[in-house]
């Protein structure tokens, strides 16, 4: 069964949604700078993971290019988790750069800066990730029920983004 809102009532909707929470051009930004930060190629050097061992060689190479990749679609699944949710806003986006992985994400008024700790090509997803996750953590701290915990912010995360994703990020 198909279910259709009336245009009337979309409208509407479209406009409470606009009153309650005025365009934030920043917030946009920041979003539009994590994604493209998340879709740049890694850039994974295979001198890097040479040796005399072939086998063992591929498989170093090949474990951090899987990671990479994972951390890639869990950072689109978040970012697209984040950009429906009008009510994180770039404060919040802002906080989230500021207290997570770190601070070695950092907006800068316009463009992402990254302060490398080991290997980039394996930690720049993880920073983004590590970002967005916070920020919905924050979110969803500030709409959870009075004497709720952890464990119920977990639980609304892993119904809305899975379990693997949330293992991952939200521990």
């Amino acid at each position: 069964m198909k279910v259709t809102i009336h245009p009337k009532f979309r409208a509407a909707t479209n406009a409470a949604v606009a009153a309650a929470y005025p365009a934030d051009p920043e917030r946009e930004s920041i979003l539009d700078a994590l994604e493209a930060w998340v879709r740049q190629r890694p850039g994974l050097a295979w001198s890097t993971y040479s040796t005399s061992d072939y086998n063992a060689s591929r498989r170093a190479f090949m474990g951090d290019k899987k990671k990479i990749e994972q951390h890639g679609r869990d950072a689109r699944v978040m970012l697209a988790a984040i950009r429906w949710r009008r009510s994180i806003g770039s404060a919040d986006l802002r906080e989230a750069l500021r207290s997570a992985y770190s601070s070695r994400l950092l907006w800068s008024g316009g463009r992402l800066d990254y302060r490398t700790g080991q290997y980039w090509p394996t930690e720049y997803r993880a920073a983004a990730c590590a970002v967005l996750a916070s920020a919905l953590w924050y979110h969803w701290r500030a709409s959870a029920p009075k004497d709720s915990g952890a464990d119920w912010i977990r639980a609304k995360a892993r119904a809305e983004l899975g379990r693997g994703l949330v293992g991952r990020w939200f521990r």
